[in-house]
């Protein structure tokens, strides 16, 4: 999300014995690049959150926090208001955050990028190149070097020269 970028925000604040229950809905645009092809990717997020913000003296049964310090662990996941005020902020950068895809694309069937060489697969969809396998790279030097009457004789395949003087010979 861009920095200063709006949020809308519809909230339902509910007091509860052990506090201020907050529930409600973010509505963001976010902005990012597509993992595939690098192109901008623009996404409207619609998050839910619910946050519980407890009084800062008093536990979820209404006594005094010295008196049950041994579920401080218990406790961990609240909270505190501080001077009647919480902070909404944290609440909401986690829930946006956590609505994020990890791997953002601009459209399902994105090709992406050419491995080889960077060109926009999306752009150029017969794009392509010649794979030579490094393990046959002698054998296509050996066949360039070669003339097209010799490539027919060691490919098995005779030419009508060689079929005649074949067949003088078994005549004799």
């Amino acid at each position: 999300m861009p920095e200063g970028a709006p949020v809308e925000i519809d909230l339902r604040l509910e007091s509860v014995m052990e506090g201020v229950l907050v529930t409600g809905t973010a509505r963001a645009s976010a902005e990012g690049e597509c993992v595939r092809c690098l192109e901008p990717v623009e996404l409207e997020l619609d998050v839910d959150f619910q946050e519980m913000f407890s009084y800062p003296d008093s536990d979820d049964r209404g006594r005094s926090k010295a008196a049950a310090d041994d579920e401080a662990e218990a406790d961990e996941d609240m909270i505190p208001l501080e001077d009647g005020m919480f902070d909404l902020e944290p609440v909401l950068r986690d829930a946006v955050v956590l609505a994020l895809p990890m791997q953002p694309v601009c459209r399902e069937d994105c090709a992406g990028l050419c491995s080889e060489c960077g060109t926009n697969l999306n752009e150029n969809p017969d794009h392509h190149h010649d794979a030579v396998d490094a393990r046959w790279a002698a054998l296509q030097g050996l066949a360039g070097s070669l003339g097209t009457d010799e490539k027919d004789n060691m490919s098995g395949k005779a030419s009508d020269g060689d079929v005649r003087s074949a067949a003088e010979k078994q005549e004799k």
